[in-house]
């Protein structure tokens, strides 16, 4: 059951996405020319996408993939283009009209359908692998553990996310970004060590048989972000 600071960051994160920076994140999430800030965060997200891309099976034909905070597809696109049918769903609809128009045709022999709507509602089903690329960092551990839980009792095979890292640099970082006009700035990410997670999974008996394995994290200028997998065993 989803929290009331979870419904809250929810909320902010919907219109952020959805309207302040919807522009923004058209232009990222393309090939159109970006400043030099925006260009190291283009990279480091495409490094990230490739790297949970690698960790999923290259033959995904008859598995079902949900693509949690999906933005604009990128990642849907590329497991659908495996066989796999995705289920794609994000809380801006802006995002999800963009991505739908950019995966039309595109897709190879899965499918993708994209969705509005909260990526932890089980209304969307069972899955075989869920990602959640970027979709977490903005939350508190205790509700990253919840959101967790919620999709590892409808996942057969493993969950990858990725969190903020904590470290000193990243920590630096957030404190001079609090000193940007509040109109300007983008919702506040929440850094937490590997350690503390990897603690929580252990520690959380709606988890059990769910074990942290493989781990990477990308730097690339502003963009800093570490992925996580877990697999049932």
């Amino acid at each position: 059951m989803p929290t009331a600071s979870y419904a809250t960051r929810r909320g902010e994160l919907e219109t952020y996405f959805d309207r302040t920076a919807a522009k923004a994140w058209e232009r990222l999430t393309s090939d159109a020319p970006v400043s030099g800030i925006r260009a190291t965060v283009r990279a480091g997200r495409d490094a990230m996408r490739a790297n949970l891309l690698s960790w999923l099976p290259p033959d995904l034909r008859g598995k079902r993939v949900l693509d949690a905070g999906c933005g604009t597809g990128a990642l849907a696109v590329e497991a659908a283009r495996r066989g796999a049918e995705v289920v794609a769903v994000d809380i801006s609809p802006t995002l999800v009209a963009l991505g739908q128009n950019r995966a039309e045709g595109s897709h190879g022999a899965g499918s993708v359908s994209f969705h509005v709507g909260d990526m932890l509602d089980p209304a969307f089903g069972r899955f075989d692998h869920v990602v959640g690329m970027d979709c977490l960092i903005h939350y508190k551990p205790d509700d990253v553990l919840r959101a967790l839980a919620g999709l590892s009792a409808r996942t057969k095979r493993s969950i990858l996310f990725t969190f903020a890292p904590r470290s000193a640099f990243l920590m630096a970082f957030l404190t001079v970004g609090r000193l940007v006009p509040r109109g300007d700035r983008s919702p506040a990410i929440v850094p937490v060590a590997e350690a503390t997670l990897r603690r929580l999974v252990g520690g959380n008996p709606a988890m059990m048989g769910w074990h942290p394995v493989r781990t990477h994290r990308v730097a690339s200028g502003f963009y800093t972000s570490q992925a996580l997998e877990l697999v049932r065993r």
